[in-house]
């Protein structure tokens, strides 16, 4: 009797999902609510509508996040219909197939993330000038965060390395004056610095390496552009080494495309699931020497893997000695969606998790490699950080 009434119920659901709001009264719940979702975004239902986003602009991020759902819940061959019948819908195609149109349009963080999702359906005589809007936004925001990111990371660098025999160029004039306080001369107001202290800028080795561990789901959407450019920042700086890992339900190493970050950005998958234990295993095996180590995992800690090993891992990389940090936004939006309790299970571990700015994101870096407590940073900052769990 059991049986049939499963099969029954799967029935239910199945209409449901084909019938959409028109169906009988059937409760949805977890993966189901969200394929439902999905699915009414495009296919409302009636003459009246055409799809809720309607044009483009303010819409964008919904369209970006769509785009990320339906990966998340349809197989490959059902997302390359839905997808096509977005460019429709969702008043893309003129966008797309015209290269007037996309040569004209201002390039934003959430119009570079929806083509960079619908790559793979682009008509082959615009994707050349897909990639030049793509190209205009990573070098908007190259100019904009290259050199805070420069300064920012560079000097934290020279200054975690001090160099006691430094050359004239590298004093650190305000610490060699503290430190030799004692051989003040009041007669002649002045100070023998019988002791230097340098910058050390003339460092050879890697000083630190830095992870960017970064989800790729449709909520991270400006999240991986925005990480991508520092990421590429980064790479070019001498005393830092730098990895870009990419996940959703798989992992990629992306580093080796950190020279061109419009390389890097179309070979995103944006959407899809998420093993977030998979990617930190994937990045502990990228560390060497941990005290040197800054993991940055860029996520909203929504967790599709096995939770209870992401926290071992966790706890882990952190007991070694390596500087973790979550990021469950990298962008310019307000409070990202996440998950809560993963979060303050996290910080209970010693890995704060708060969203933050592209405007902030180098002075957190820089903060990260002098050795500070990032959590009374994030205070300092005003940045609410999710409360640690009790245990």
């Amino acid at each position: 009797m059991s049986a049939i009434s499963g099969e029954d119920h799967q029935m239910e659901r199945r209409w449901r999902l084909i019938l959409g709001q028109d169906a009988a009264d059937t409760a949805l719940t977890g993966a189901d609510q969200g394929m439902d979702d999905a699915l009414s975004t495009l296919y409302p239902g009636g003459d009246e509508e055409r799809g809720r986003f309607g044009g483009s602009g303010a819409s964008a991020p919904k369209v970006a996040r769509w785009l990320g759902d339906i990966r998340r819940y349809f197989p490959s061959t059902v997302v390359r219909v839905m997808q096509k019948d977005a460019l429709e819908r969702f008043n893309l195609r003129q966008l797309l197939l015209e290269k007037e149109m996309l040569e004209a349009v201002e390039p934003d963080v959430n119009l570079v993330a929806t083509l960079i999702s619908l790559s793979h359906v682009i008509p082959q005589k615009t994707k050349e000038t897909a990639r030049t809007v793509v190209g205009k936004l990573v070098d908007k925001l190259m100019e904009r965060l290259q050199e805070p990111m420069r300064a920012a990371v560079s000097g934290a660098v020279n200054r975690a390395v001090r160099n006691r025999r430094p050359r004239a160029s590298e004093i650190d004039w305000p610490r060699t004056i503290t430190a030799n306080m004692k051989n003040y001369l009041p007669e002649y107001k002045t100070v023998i610095p019988e002791k230097l202290v340098g910058y050390g800028r003339k460092a050879r080795s890697c000083e630190r390496h830095i992870i960017l561990c970064i989800d790729q789901s449709g909520s991270m959407a400006a999240s991986v552009v925005y990480a991508s450019i520092f990421g590429a920042v980064l790479a070019s700086l001498p005393a830092v080494k730098t990895s870009l890992v990419l996940f959703d339900t798989a992992v990629v190493d992306m580093t080796d495309q950190l020279e061109d970050p419009v390389e890097l950005l179309f070979g995103t998958q944006l959407g899809g699931g998420t093993d977030i234990n998979r990617a930190i295993g994937y990045c502990q095996e990228l560390v060497v020497e941990p005290a040197k180590t800054i993991l940055v995992l860029i996520s909203d800690l929504i967790e599709g893997g096995l939770e209870k090993n992401l926290l071992k891992r966790t706890a882990s990389l952190i007991d070694s000695g390596v500087k973790f940090v979550t990021l469950l936004a990298l962008s310019d939006e307000g409070h990202p969606a996440y998950d809560s309790g993963l979060a303050q299970e996290m910080a209970a571990l010693g890995a704060p998790a708060f969203a933050c700015t592209p405007d902030l994101f180098p002075d957190l870096m820089a903060s990260a490699i002098r050795g500070e407590d990032i959590a009374t940073w994030a205070a300092k900052k005003n940045i609410v950080t999710p409360r640690a769990a009790n245990h």
